[in-house]
């Protein structure tokens, strides 16, 4: 059985009311998504569906760890998230999207794949700076290499080039006053 066929949700034999789902999304999770800034990850999803006669309301509870390149060094770390979301999804003659957080789907439908709102709302969930802790002393917990170089690139005087930039900037701004 195909892994991305657990995030069908089959809805047409369910009563209206309540009806709980659980998903475990893995590192092939996110291999089926090009381009993804996430390359592994473990997550717990806890999804309730709310069925009613015109319309389902999910709300999904997501946590876990996704590993992501940190933003200082590069080097891939464990980064834990945690939030949870909610989806609209109505029942019409077409297939739409009313907004972000409201989809339309055919009248006729009888399963709902939830894979790419799951795989959107991870991604919302990350931090919009992706950076190593620092360990129980405060030291941080990037490369150090890469720290090194940083420091070392800091201390270097800027390139006299950037100066004459400056200066035009500088103009600029004197002109407009």
């Amino acid at each position: 059985m195909n892994y991305m066929n657990h995030f069908i949700i089959p809805f047409s034999g369910l009563k209206v009311g309540i009806h709980s789902f659980t998903f475990e999304i893995e590192d092939k999770f996110f291999e089926h998504f090009e381009y993804s800034e996430i390359s592994k990850g473990t997550l717990h999803v806890d999804c309730k569906l709310e069925k009613q006669s015109r319309m389902m309301v999910f709300y999904f509870d997501i946590a876990g760890n996704v590993q992501v390149p940190c933003d200082r060094c590069a080097a891939e770390f464990d980064l834990p998230i945690e939030g949870s979301q909610k989806l609209i999804v109505k029942f019409g003659a077409e297939h739409g999207e009313e907004s972000e957080d409201i989809v339309v789907i055919n009248e006729k439908e009888h399963e709902f794949d939830v894979s790419q709102f799951l795989y959107e709302y991870v991604h919302l969930m990350l931090p919009i700076q992706k950076v190593h802790g620092t360990d129980e002393n405060g030291n941080s917990l990037c490369d150090p290499e890469v720290l090194r170089y940083i420091k070392e690139t800091e201390d270097h005087p800027a390139d006299p080039r950037w100066e004459v930039l400056k200066n035009l900037k500088d103009i600029e701004n004197k002109d407009e006053n």
